[in-house]
């Protein structure tokens, strides 16, 4: 099991509000799967612009290493446009696996 910190921060000019994730996890054994549901950790935070969001969730894998990448569905409160945002790819090592 494995623990992760994300900041979301809004360089925007205007607020957003986070609706969606959708997750590709890999597993260092070539497994993979995605997991997408509403908001994170239980919330569809809203982000004023200059403002960020941090949560930590956590993460099961089969194996000692692995990685996590994705996208947010976020909302532009003043227009009402959706739109993507892309999660970069970060990995999840086990410490003794990283010497």
């Amino acid at each position: 099991m494995f623990a992760y910190r994300i900041t979301l921060e809004n360089h925007n000019v205007f607020p957003v509000k986070l609706h969606r994730r959708h997750w590709h996890i890999f597993d260092s054994n070539g497994s993979n799967r995605e997991v997408e549901g509403e908001g994170v950790v239980g919330v569809q935070p809203t982000i004023q612009p200059g403002e960020n969001y941090q949560y930590v969730s956590g993460c099961n894998l089969r194996t000692e290493m692995g990685k996590m990448k994705g996208t947010y569905q976020m909302e532009n409160l003043f227009s009402k446009a959706m739109f993507d945002v892309a999660i970069p790819s970060f990995e999840m090592i086990v410490p003794f696996k990283g010497n």
